[in-house]
């Protein structure tokens, strides 16, 4: 285990994630997220930007690209409810021979390493832990550890972002963290073409004419503000060829509908053989996609 020691503080330091992810279609998302990370003069700070948007669609992977494209260490620390500031910051444990010894979070470490972390569904912590974090993400650029005793200042090339659900299990992010976290980008649903080819990149096992039928199914949702996301097409996929590769179906229609019944339940179905009224079809031609459902 690798250690650092700030002060009279010896730091046992995080693991940064092995495996970088990438980031297939909508380039213009990660170029906003290196664009934001980029100095332009020598008195410029980086900023620490927020990436938002419904579960499921991409937005660690964005995250994680633009971090791996960096060639420096990236690091992820998932946030929840139940997330404390000494969580966040350096946590203390009974050694051998009953002695404290300090471990840095995933942040911490990749302040000292200056790598990247990702601060995941960050807006699931509370107030409390938020307010630890104010300094590191203004120009004073540095988190005290109350546990530690320690000032720990931020490496010139750390970089953060933060990942924020928007769903109801989440918590109102006070308003001068949002300050501190800016721009927000948006990742929305993505178009079918787009979809298909990240479909394809996840499942690149899976048969042409059932990527083709996922992307069509879930562009059409999209249309209809049906809360399904890329992710969930990922995991029919998945299903519907693991169904077929063990013998529990043949066909792959067949397969991919009853996927589809395991993966999003049986109200699916009801979208898939939804025939749209008048004013539905009228709203579609007005320059949407022409793919139909399942």
């Amino acid at each position: 285990m690798r250690t650092q020691r700030i002060g009279a503080v010896e730091l046992s330091l995080a693991e940064a994630v092995p495996s970088p992810a990438s980031w297939v279609g909508r380039p213009e998302l990660l170029e906003a997220v290196l664009a934001c990370w980029t100095m332009v003069d020598q008195t410029d700070q980086p900023l620490t930007p927020r990436i938002v948007g419904r579960p499921g669609m991409g937005k660690t992977t964005l995250a994680q690209a633009a971090a791996a494209s960096l060639g420096v260490p990236v690091y992820i620390f998932q946030c929840n409810m139940d997330t404390r500031p000494e969580d966040l910051l350096v946590l203390p444990v009974i050694a051998e021979n009953g002695r404290i010894a300090y471990h840095a979070s995933a942040l911490v470490t990749a302040m000292l390493d200056g790598g990247v972390v990702i601060l995941d569904e960050a807006n699931r912590m509370s107030e409390k832990s938020w307010a630890s974090l104010a300094p590191l993400f203004d120009a004073r650029r540095y988190v005290e550890s109350a546990v530690a005793g320690c000032r720990i200042p931020a490496h010139k090339d750390f970089r953060a972002c933060v990942t924020m659900n928007d769903d109801s299990s989440t918590f109102e992010v006070p308003e001068y963290i949002i300050s501190r976290l800016q721009p927000q980008l948006e990742v929305d649903y993505p178009e079918r073409d787009a979809e298909l080819e990240i479909l394809r990149w996840n499942v690149n096992f899976a048969p042409e004419d059932m990527l083709a039928l996922t992307a069509d199914f879930l562009s059409a949702a999209h249309r209809h503000q049906l809360n399904y996301s890329t992710r969930d097409g990922i995991n029919i996929l998945r299903y519907a060829v693991k169904m077929q590769k063990a013998g529990l179906e043949t066909d792959n229609l067949s397969a991919l509908v009853r996927s589809m019944d395991a993966v999003l339940g049986p109200q699916c179905r009801d979208f898939a053989t939804h025939t749209p009224s008048p004013d539905e079809i009228s709203d579609e031609d007005d320059g949407a996609d022409d793919n139909e459902p399942l």
